[in-house]
């Protein structure tokens, strides 16, 4: 089951399933593509926060849903692994842990913009150990979080990284202590969600580009990026707020 409620612009989804570990069928892929539509659709909503209930965030794919209906049952067209890993999203996402996130659990906070984490949680993409390998971007996308090295031997291994490590190592942005994921991860969304949102949407992108285009290419997608943010009537909005010494009121547009 998946949860899903809005404070103050935010939408925060929670995970459900503390008896299964939350793992993944078709009715939590399906709630969680269904619950990124209406983020992705509904202007009032700036960003996302995506938790759980229970001691493990997710233990990746329900391996009984895999036996009734193959894959089939853990996946969408559009999302890939539970509705997001393989989503095309332009609304930030922040995962907040208070448990384990391993195999496709971890894939999924892979596909997650901010990672918040506390100091007990622990990351691991085991499926080598059982004859299989993470499909979902638990190869390439913890290599450009953690770095080439430390990311084969986490994949080959199949062993456990501790949160203060992978804090370290620049996969969690943000430590807390125990019981204190959620409520700073939506104090960051709310952060994020006061300033403009075509200049985070692009900002975001252009980000995200950096790990797999070139410095020419960059300089193209700021510069393209430069042309329709200066367009909106947000890119008035703000210096004149400043100027006026009040906040400004953003339209998104």
């Amino acid at each position: 089951m998946l949860h899903a409620e809005v404070h103050d612009r935010v939408l925060v989804l929670t995970l459900d399933r503390p008896d299964a570990r939350n793992a993944i069928d078709s009715t939590m892929a399906e709630a969680l593509e269904s619950a990124i539509d209406r983020l992705e659709a509904d202007d009032d909503l700036r960003c996302g926060v995506l938790t759980h209930t229970g001691p493990v965030f997710s233990a990746g794919a329900d391996l009984k849903a895999i036996a009734r209906q193959g894959v089939r049952g853990i996946v969408t067209e559009r999302g890939g692994f539970a509705g997001l890993c393989r989503r095309d999203r332009a609304k930030p996402l922040i995962v907040a842990l208070e448990g384990a996130a391993v195999g496709g659990g971890f894939e999924m906070v892979l596909a997650c913009d901010v990672v918040i984490a506390t100091t007990a949680v622990e990351f691991a993409v085991p499926e080598v150990q059982r004859g299989m390998v993470a499909l979902s971007g638990g190869t390439f996308r913890l290599a450009r979080a953690v770095g080439r090295a430390v990311a084969l031997d986490l994949v080959m291994t199949g062993d456990r990284l501790g949160a203060v490590r992978a804090a370290q190592l620049g996969l969690v942005s943000r430590l807390v202590e125990p019981g204190q994921a959620r409520a700073e991860a939506v104090r960051v969304a709310q952060r994020i969600g006061a300033n403009a949102p075509v200049a985070v949407r692009e900002a975001r992108q252009i980000t995200l580009a950096a790990f797999n285009q070139t410095d020419d290419e960059l300089w193209d997608l700021a510069e393209a990026a430069q042309a329709r943010i200066f367009a909106t009537e947000d890119a008035k909005e703000g210096p004149r707020a400043f100027a006026e010494k009040r906040s400004p009121r953003w339209l998104g547009r």
